[in-house]
């Protein structure tokens, strides 16, 4: 379904055309309902439409599930192997989802099957389309010279030819698309393109389209764009402030970014110099905080992506992080609680253990981005909160935000500045030796911080209150001394 929205997407971006996709799966493995909806204009899109205006599928519970959202004089293209499937013989369909679509149908008359939602469309002004997909593979797998399994690989890109085809959208932008979805893969490449040839032929001469009226046109501007999703977006946000160490344990849907980073680890800069991110993925969410915010200590901009229950495991480390004044970064990818909950549906459910969570109080600043551009530079600026203030930086993003596709202008890297806080000189800040007082009480809040490992610097960090210098303490005017410093940089940060 990936493949198919960004074939699609990519031939409407290289036509000069805006896009906005959206991405739902459930959050089993495979064999689940997924979907994947892309909305194009040559005007700024922002937000996805619920209504459709071109519904492609190729088994029976898309068919079930969708159909009511096509619009009068819009079109089905569906499988012919699909034309007449009884509601209760479609595995995956909700029984509630099967019982309220059966009682519609009876509502008017029709029979609790594919068949009746498609006569439901057509009496709805919708075009529909039938289509034996077997047939073409059998075609395809012919012109290819390969077996038929092979030629099957390329059912998703003759959907997309067969829709892009129907609404009479330039060919070659299609095969541009898939030059970049398989770049130096000449042999997969060529396969399709033998696909979308087909699939505009078919159309074109087994396809009665003269009641179908809807065409999408390029523009033909070539304006540097980007087509990404925002989980992308936060990787390269981090990756452009110079994250080098992001542990993670796979959690949906924040896993994305830490694969897109993994795939990424070794790059250069605009200068042309190399450079890297260490990724490591971990035992389970405790382990991931502690690394990073241990990270944070040596002066590695480090990081973290999880999400809620993720978060939840994590806040014992957060506080840890907080006593100890560690800059680290926590990006969290909202999605539907509590518990498991929904783990693959988007909800906005964590403000307030992204606010509040942990025992005690400890500074912390929480972010939330409403857009892919936002989301890339906060995903920067999140560093420089972290190192100025010393404290974690918590960035809260949703599920909806980290999988949803975007055109956009290129970033302006340039704007994207480094700050990495006051970090001290052992032989300047404390000239007369001795152990170096890291949690100096200042005015501001903020104490310079020797990086772990420079000499001359006392890297004593516990779990337990401390004096100035680390060592654990329960004396309770160093306590109220301590945790008013702490609490000092929440109010130099508002200012």
């Amino acid at each position: 379904m990936d493949s198919a929205a960004g074939i699609f997407s990519r031939a409407c971006a290289l036509g000069g055309l805006n896009v906005f996709g959206r991405r739902e799966y459930y959050s089993n493995i495979m064999g689940r309902h997924s979907y994947y909806d892309v909305r194009v204009s040559d005007a700024e899109i922002t937000c996805h439409r619920d209504r459709v205006d071109l519904l492609t599928t190729f088994e029976a519970e898309s068919l079930a599930r969708h159909f009511n959202s096509v619009v009068e004089g819009g079109a089905i293209v569906f499988s012919a192997k699909d034309e007449d499937t009884p509601l209760d013989k479609i595995t995956y369909l909700d029984p509630r989802a099967a019982r309220d679509l059966a009682t519609m149908l009876e509502e008017h008359g029709l029979p609790a099957s594919t068949a009746g939602t498609l006569e439901y469309a057509r009496g709805h002004g919708v075009n529909t389309f039938r289509i034996n997909f077997a047939e073409v593979v059998e075609i395809l797998a012919e012109r290819l010279g390969a077996p038929q399994p092979i030629a099957a690989r390329a059912m998703n890109t003759l959907a997309v030819s067969v829709s892009c085809a129907l609404v009479g959208y330039e060919i070659e932008y299609v095969h541009e698309a898939l030059a970049k979805t398989w770049p130096g893969r000449q042999k997969i490449i060529d396969m399709n393109v033998a696909a979308v040839s087909l699939a505009y032929e078919f159309v074109h001469d087994n396809l009665d389209t003269s009641a179908f009226g809807l065409e999408l046109l390029a523009t033909g501007i070539r304006d540097p764009r980007i087509l990404l999703n925002g989980s992308q977006a936060i990787a390269l946000g981090k990756m452009a402030a110079g994250l080098t160490f992001q542990p993670y344990y796979p959690i949906s849907p924040a896993t994305d970014e830490s694969v897109f980073l993994e795939a990424h680890e070794n790059f250069a800069t605009l200068d042309g110099e190399p450079a890297s991110v260490i990724v490591v993925q971990t035992e389970d969410e405790i382990s991931a905080i502690g690394m990073a915010a241990a990270g944070s200590l040596t002066g590695a901009r480090s990081a973290t992506a999880t999400s809620g229950p993720g978060l939840s495991l994590m806040t014992e480390g957060l506080g840890w992080a907080g006593i100890n004044e560690a800059p680290v970064v926590v990006t969290l990818y909202q999605r539907g609680g509590p518990s498991t909950g929904l783990p693959t549906r988007s909800e906005q459910g964590d403000l307030n253990i992204a606010l509040y969570g942990g025992h005690g109080d400890f500074p912390r600043i929480v972010m939330a981005s409403s857009d892919l551009t936002e989301a890339f530079y906060d995903a920067a600026q999140a560093f420089n909160y972290a190192e100025r203030y010393q404290t974690p930086v918590i960035h809260l993003i949703d599920k909806a935000l980290s999988s949803q596709t975007q055109t956009v202008p290129p970033f302006d890297l340039a704007s994207i500045q480094i700050e990495r806080g006051e970090i001290a000189d052992p032989a300047r800040d404390n000239p007369d030796g001795g152990d170096f007082p890291r949690f100096q009480p200042t005015e501001s809040g903020v104490s310079p911080r020797p990086l772990l490992g420079t000499p001359g610097g006392t890297h004593w960090t516990t779990g337990g209150e401390h004096t100035a210098t680390g060592r654990v303490t329960e004396d309770p005017v160093v306590r109220e001394e301590q945790m008013e410093k702490r609490m000092r940089k929440l109010e130099l940060a508002a200012s």
